[in-house]
């Protein structure tokens, strides 16, 4: 039963830092990288399709993103998906071929990424703790039905607390790494 409460507890938290990963990859550096389109959808024949379905991305430069449209007639779409969308970029169109180029980050905006990098991490720990919560919640109601004893309740809440520190740990690690990304020029 404790094993099943802590076996849900790390997948769960798991969960928190992958999305961590996918928020922070939103967060554009100073460098071309193609994860960064991942958030943008295309009006593609009436339903929002992911970019990166309808088009291959590539790196042209350190500064700069490639884009090849499976179908000519998308590329206005895919303008537009890319200016609608809240990261700032303008594609440069030349027939067939999309160059996206990434602006240099100033100092006022690297701070407001990290800002927004540390409102994430924030978010991923509140998360990891509300997991704990419930599991703590489900050990309680195990001793109240005496299914285990007080000894069990306590090794329970230690092992989560452990489980917990581990991937608060894994989130702290990936806000510095983010941080060290977004202060690099």
């Amino acid at each position: 039963m404790i094993e099943d409460i802590k076996k849900d507890a790390n997948e769960r938290m798991a969960k928190a830092v992958d999305a961590l990963g996918n928020n922070f990859n939103k967060i554009r550096t100073g460098r071309a990288h193609p994860s960064i389109l991942d958030s943008v959808m295309v009006n593609y024949y009436g339903s929002l399709t992911p970019l990166k379905q309808v088009a291959n991305i590539s790196v042209l430069d350190a500064r700069t993103l490639s884009l090849s449209p499976w179908e000519r007639a998308m590329v206005p779409e895919i303008e537009k998906a890319i200016m609608k969308s809240d990261l700032g970029l303008n594609p440069v169109t030349t027939g067939e071929l999309m160059r996206i180029p990434m602006p240099a980050l100033t100092e006022e905006t690297r701070k407001n990424y990290i800002k927004q990098a540390r409102n994430e991490a924030e978010s991923a720990r509140v998360s990891i703790r509300n997991v704990r919560r419930d599991c703590l919640g489900l050990v309680k109601d195990l001793v109240k039905e005496k299914e285990i004893s007080e000894d069990d309740e306590r090794r329970a809440q230690d092992e989560i607390q452990k489980i917990t520190d581990k991937y608060v740990a894994q989130v702290d690690s990936a806000l510095a790494a983010k941080e060290k990304d977004l202060l690099e020029i």
